[in-house]
């Protein structure tokens, strides 16, 4: 009897401990006025994304659903409508994984709205694979399409007036390294088709999403437009929806215990979004609604500068300039 007790105990303290730190909940408190305002969200169509696009449509923004699949936008388009009333919820074709998608984008965009007060790079995946370009999947679309992204729109965000970038990172920018070399010769920050091998190559993409929005927030100081960069938490998403059917049997138990929904997973998000005074901590890394301390990798000056000018060679930004 003693020993049920003491695993029960020992089970129970584990449950709390992981519910405390690794898949800790916050709110979001921010309320800023969004009547007016306009918001594009990669990735808008499930998950995080959807969730932050219900919210944001709620408040009265123009929410701009960038993704690659129609139907599952116009699907999920309809539902915010139908859940929010909004009228002023649209869908605009993104392919994160082709810099010519990108690009398209954003032309249409340019030619068709008059502002852009939020870039929400939201949209993300772990899988193995190229982009359309021939980079790694995972650097191409979690770093590369959204950094050419945010630099072809930025002008936009300037003339709004108070813009800001929220990028999705991920705690596991942690245990990611940059490696300028592999880019070079691989046009990829890891190679190889085994699990760990593309787990670790998605850790890489996660560090290139804070180093960029370290670096990026420099380059904003003379403008009113701040960018952060967020871990949503551990959230039931898609984002593992290319892992094999193995690992998907070992996940799911555990994600149905103790991973966020898409609703508590946007909460970060939302905060970066719409709490009004943040403006000073532009370019810090958020979790809980709170700014975090970062490894030193992570905030390398040097890296982050050189892995914006690489990756505006690599976008062919550095050849227009």
């Amino acid at each position: 009897m003693f020993q049920l007790l003491l695993l029960a105990a020992v089970i129970f303290g584990g449950y709390y401990l992981l519910t405390q730190t690794l898949f800790k909940r916050a709110k979001c408190k921010g309320n800023a006025a969004m009547a007016g305002k306009t918001a594009i969200i990669t990735g808008g169509n499930t998950g995080i994304g959807k969730a932050t696009a219900l919210h944001l449509a709620r408040k009265g923004a123009r929410v701009i659903l960038a993704c690659r699949n129609r139907n599952k936008a116009e699907a999920a388009i309809a539902e915010i409508q139908q859940e929010t009333g909004s009228t002023d919820v649209f869908y605009m074709h993104l392919d994160l994984a082709s810099l010519k998608s990108v690009r398209h984008l954003c032309e249409n965009f340019l030619k068709s709205e008059s502002r852009l007060d939020l870039l929400i790079n939201n949209a993300g995946l772990v899988a193995d694979g190229r982009t359309e370009d021939g980079f790694g999947i995972e650097f191409g679309v979690n770093h590369l399409g959204h950094f050419l992204l945010t630099c072809l729109l930025l002008e936009r965000l300037k003339e709004a007036g108070g813009g800001r970038v929220v990028t999705l990172a991920s705690i596991a920018h942690r245990w990611g390294h940059v490696d300028f070399d592999a880019l070079a010769a691989n046009k990829d920050l890891g190679t190889g088709r085994y699990s760990w091998q593309f787990f670790q190559a998605y850790c890489n993409s996660k560090l290139c999403n804070v180093l960029f929005t370290h670096e990026l927030a420099k380059r904003l100081k003379k403008t009113d437009v701040t960018c952060y960069s967020v871990h949503p938490g551990v959230v039931r998403t898609e984002l593992s929806r290319h892992v094999s059917l193995w690992q998907k049997v070992f996940i799911e138990p555990v994600a149905r215990l103790l991973f966020l929904d898409p609703e508590a997973g946007a909460q970060t998000t939302l905060h970066c979004c719409l709490q009004e005074g943040i403006e000073p901590l532009s370019g810090q890394y958020f979790f809980c609604c709170e700014p975090q301390n970062v490894c030193a990798n992570a905030k390398d000056d040097e890296v982050a500068r050189k892995l914006w000018e690489v990756s505006e060679k690599l976008c062919g930004l550095s050849e227009r300039h």
